[in-house]
């Protein structure tokens, strides 16, 4: 089997599979977080019970341009999985990804509803504080193998994180504002107790907010294969050291949210540029001088 022929079929693969696994974690999530609550919670299907409820509702739309974001934000997800598994340029898959970022805040500005403004400021301020050391990680992954090619970097003889495990921290920082849990919960969450309702998403109802849903999913899984891409190298073992560690980092971050108490977006800034500094700069300044 040819090498386009692989590629493709991963491609494939993470668009019929990536919502499955995404809606499980998202199942796993809510029964950790019921068990550490000290509850029983829901089965982990229940997601896909919601999105599914969610899709029988009827449309009622804003406007149509509000549709028209929200299924361009999907599209521009998918096709930062889709770069991703396919092996091509981690640049410009985290440059797809800031592009469907923007396409969420079209869609809750179009609404001009003052709940949805006030989580689109949030959503702008937490792009500011993430998005540093998104381009770091990228820079780090180039640095350490000399690549920016996902299908290069997985073939390298030593694991990035050898390399990077400053980056490796700074990146699994800002993973808790992306997937909008506590501390930084500021734009949109999941749980009952956000005071502007839900944020960006306050004005998606039926159709639209499954979208929006699944739409998370494929981020949460192409993010938590950016983790995977730390451990995996040319030995076939490093996949299952991958898989070990995507799973504690998902569990670090539940953890992380129902111990946590939400901060302001000053707070959140200051954090996630000083452990961008500290961390990713650091780290960063190390391999400049390895690789004179």
């Amino acid at each position: 089997m040819s090498t386009a022929t692989i590629r493709i079929l991963v491609m494939l693969v993470y668009i019929v599979c990536a919502p499955l696994i995404g809606g499980l974690l998202d199942g796993m999530d809510r029964k950790l977080s019921a068990r550490m609550q000290g509850r029983k919670g829901p089965s982990i299907f229940q997601p896909f019970y919601d999105v599914a409820k969610l899709t029988q509702k009827q449309l009622l739309q804003v406007n149509k341009f509000q549709l028209l974001m929200v299924m361009s934000y999907l599209f521009f997800v998918i096709l930062t999985g889709v770069l991703f598994f396919g092996g091509f340029d981690m640049l410009l898959c985290f440059f797809s990804l800031s592009t469907a970022a923007m396409f969420l805040i079209l869609a809750s500005t179009s609404t001009h509803s003052p709940f949805s403004t006030i989580g689109t400021h949030r959503e702008l301020a937490q792009m500011m504080a993430y998005e540093p050391m998104v381009l770091l990680t990228a820079v780090g992954f180039y640095l350490a193998t000399g690549t920016f090619q996902v299908s290069d970097i997985i073939q390298a003889q030593i694991p990035a994180i050898a390399y990077t495990p400053g980056f490796f921290v700074g990146f699994v920082f800002i993973l808790t504002i992306k997937f909008r849990k506590s501390p930084f919960d500021l734009s949109m969450t999941h749980h009952a107790h956000q005071e502007v309702v839900k944020g960006v998403t306050t004005e998606m109802v039926g159709i639209e907010y499954a979208i929006t849903t699944v739409t998370e999913w494929y981020e949460n899984v192409f993010l938590l294969a950016v983790v995977g891409l730390f451990f995996i190298n040319d030995n076939p073992i490093s996949y299952l050291v991958a898989v070990v560690a995507v799973l504690a980092t998902y569990f670090v971050e539940i953890l992380i949210d129902n111990t946590s108490a939400r901060v302001k977006w000053q707070m959140m800034l200051q954090l996630a540029w000083g452990v961008t500094l500290v961390s990713g700069g650091l780290n960063l300044f190390i391999l400049e001088l390895i690789n004179r």
